[in-house]
């Protein structure tokens, strides 16, 4: 199954296939046939495209392979949140989420294994950062994810919505992120309308720029997590080469060129940056761009020092920040009770992780 000489379908563009099929002096209509029954019908092998010749079948899977990680563990939260840890064939692992939501299915997977940033409070980082996903491997925990939606009887939802929010930092792994956004979006791919794909970041503001000029209409969300840099740098080891106003001006320059309103994600974290001073500075912040603000109340990591806001602080925050102009709302931790809520994820396999880690980059692309 994991045999590197094949590639991978799931990271291959509709352009690419069809060279492929030119040069096998194949029919022009084969490659949307293929993909058809990758994206649309869920096969997960090419013995099952039972429309297709039994040799072009055994030429499929000689030269290609369609999934590539094993499921090395699944667990299964009290609120319905479903969390898979994937090992790919070099044994590396990530991990993805399916979030239901009512009547609306979320899949948050992850972009690099592990994660260079380190941010204080997160326990992705910790261990620190092993290598990016591919294109493929991005796309993979996608469908993945689609794939729990599929099989569960009770919620027979599809998968409508995508954000890159697990493991990793997005715009550090720029090509292969866009390269799996635009199949995740494309019509013969998952059909997954850009507005309905969030790319998360910890602000590096080259990326945004370049992303705005993309012609893409995904959603951008910027870890803030912090109303001044002092505090920040504290939190997020690459904010002390990146400035609150220099990632104003990005996202400034993203609306302008997408006309789409950008979310600040902030973690509240309990005695820390929770206080109405921090609330007040923040609505300073939201005046500079146009935007909104997910409060998430720190979601507990074992072995970090941070605690989890009360109710009333937490409350308190919002009102500050709507009674004076800005749209904000709290986002419900999700997938608590297996450490799948924002800030948990870690690639817990109920044994230590192994792995030959490398360093992440030192400082962000400015």
């Amino acid at each position: 199954m994991n045999n590197p000489a094949r590639r991978h379908l799931l990271e291959t563009t509709l352009d690419d296939l069809g060279r492929y099929c030119a040069q096998s002096e194949l029919p022009a209509y084969r490659p949307r046939q293929v993909l058809d029954w990758v994206y649309k019908q869920g096969a997960a092998d090419f013995e099952t495209m039972t429309n297709l010749p039994r040799r072009l079948r055994e030429q499929l899977a000689k030269d290609w392979v369609i999934h590539t990680a094993t499921e090395a563990r699944r667990q299964v939260a009290s609120d319905g949140t479903t969390k898979l840890l994937l090992a790919w064939p070099d044994g590396a692992t990530s991990e993805c989420v399916l979030i239901p939501d009512h009547k609306r299915r979320t899949a948050c997977i992850s972009s690099q294994v592990g994660c260079p940033v380190g941010c204080a409070f997160c326990a992705s980082g910790l261990n620190g950062l092993q290598r990016n996903l591919t294109a493929g491997q991005i796309v993979e925990q996608a469908m993945r994810v689609r794939q729990l939606c599929a099989a569960d009887p009770a919620t027979p939802e599809r998968l409508g919505n995508i954000v890159l929010m697990g493991l990793g930092e997005p715009l550090a792994n720029y090509d292969a992120v866009l390269q799996a956004v635009s199949i995740i979006n494309a019509e013969w791919g998952m059909g997954i309308g850009a507005r309905s794909i969030t790319l998360s970041t910890v602000g590096l503001p080259t990326r945004i720029r370049q992303l705005a000029g993309e012609g893409l209409q995904v959603n951008l969300a910027v870890s803030l997590h912090a109303p001044t840099d002092e505090l920040r740098q504290e939190l997020i080891p690459w904010a002390r080469n990146v400035s609150i106003a220099e990632l104003t001006d990005a996202v400034r320059n993203f609306f302008e060129r997408t006309h789409r309103e950008v979310t600040l994600e902030y973690i509240l974290l309990g005695g820390v940056n929770d206080t109405l001073e921090h609330a007040s500075q923040l609505v300073t912040i939201c005046r500079r761009m146009r935007c909104n603000v997910n409060l998430i109340r720190y979601n507990p990591v074992p072995g970090l020092p941070f605690e989890r806001p009360t109710s009333q602080t937490t409350h308190a925050f919002v009102d500050r920040l709507r009674e004076r102009g800005v749209n904000a709302h709290v986002r419900k931790s999700r997938g608590l009770d297996i450490d799948a809520a924002c800030g948990q994820l870690r690639r817990t396999t109920g044994k230590p992780v192994t792995a030959d880690l490398v360093p992440g980059p030192s400082q962000p692309t400015p």
